[in-house]
């Protein structure tokens, strides 16, 4: 087959994949097939469900913001943006996180852009870090989400904000101006390059269009996936077990650390997963989760290690993981 519509084959066929588990989960009544299924399967599809029916009004909402930001405001005014000083700039480069909604998924490769145009290193990463997290549609999406425990959209967010800077510092003091991405022109390099030339060459409301369905469908699928592991979990996995977990202090935020990781959800749509373990882990564990997941998971861990450095990245994630995990332990002692 052509490689060059072995890749359009390849989407087709995945599209075509989602738009028949929605059809299959949307409007098949399995209970009036001919067949028994067992009641845990039913179980699991009204999980799925309602996470995902929750959560995909707040990606819609959290791309089209995206994309009209990827179109409309330029690198160069959020460089501009920033004062001199290195501590200083800790401060604002925070702010503009929470100013600037960009989804995890797409945070890499414009900070990537950022530190080439001139953005000191570790703004970078109080950018990279804080971004995803603090944003107005995240917080909505989990103060909704959360219902009554209005709390932990609030502690999501102090904690995302606090912590941004602390990581920030850190890898100041240990990399200082470093330049920390890679020279070589790698192929995914390339491919951005010229999906970006390409955008260049239309109008910006097309543009605008085109990276909002390509971000939506992109996080579909983690969302889908995330919502569907989260749910064979709560309906398979030994409640006992799971309640020994989720009540252990020092062990839970570890594991939904972990979790996190793996699930790699959107930011605008992970708290609807968290909630659904509410009750069933501590509340620093459910931040562990909120705050860990957007800065650190394997989708952008993938992307860190395709465009900087493998020492910077292995840092990096030490840095991240170490300060999320002490930071939840210090709120459920201190706070809870």
């Amino acid at each position: 087959m052509n490689k060059s519509v072995l890749p359009l084959f390849r989407e087709v066929i995945g599209l075509g994949l989602i738009g028949l588990f929605f059809y299959l989960f949307l409007f098949i009544d399995f209970q009036n097939l001919s067949f028994d299924l067992p009641s845990e399967l039913l179980t699991v599809n009204t999980m799925f469900l309602s996470i995902l029916l929750e959560a995909i009004p707040f990606i819609l909402l959290g791309v089209f913001v995206s994309a009209l930001i990827q179109t409309f405001v330029s690198e160069d005014f959020i460089k501009r943006a920033l004062p001199k000083n290195a501590l200083i700039a800790l401060l604002p480069a925070a702010l503009l996180g929470a100013v600037f909604p960009v989804c995890e998924c797409a945070i890499v490769p414009i900070v990537r852009r950022l530190i080439k145009k001139g953005m000191p290193l570790h703004l970078g990463v109080v950018f990279l870090v804080g971004a995803p997290i603090l944003n107005p549609i995240v917080f909505a999406s989990t103060y909704y989400a959360f219902g009554e425990e209005t709390h932990i959209a609030y502690a999501r967010m102090g904690l995302a904000f606090v912590l941004s800077i602390i990581v920030g510092l850190i890898i100041y003091v240990i990399f200082k101006n470093q330049n920390q991405v890679k020279i070589r022109k790698e192929i995914l390099v390339g491919q951005l390059i010229d999906v970006a030339e390409e955008k260049s060459k239309m109008n910006k409301v097309k543009s605008t269009l085109f990276h909002a369905s390509d971000e939506f469908f992109e996080m579909g699928k983690f969302l889908i996936f995330g919502a569907f592991i989260a749910s064979l979990f709560q309906t398979f996995l030994d409640r006992n077990v799971l309640t020994e977990l989720g009540s252990n202090e020092l062990l839970s935020p570890a594991i939904m650390m972990g979790f996190g990781f793996i699930l790699s959800l959107c930011s605008e749509a992970d708290a609807f997963v968290a909630s659904s373990f509410g009750g069933t882990f501590t509340t620093g564990s459910l931040l562990a989760f909120l705050v860990y997941g957007p800065m650190l998971d394997l989708k952008n861990t993938i992307m860190l290690f395709a465009f900087f450095k493998t020492k910077f990245v292995i840092v990096f994630m030490v840095v991240v993981t170490v300060v999320v995990y002490l930071s939840t332990i210090a709120y459920q002692y201190y706070f809870l």
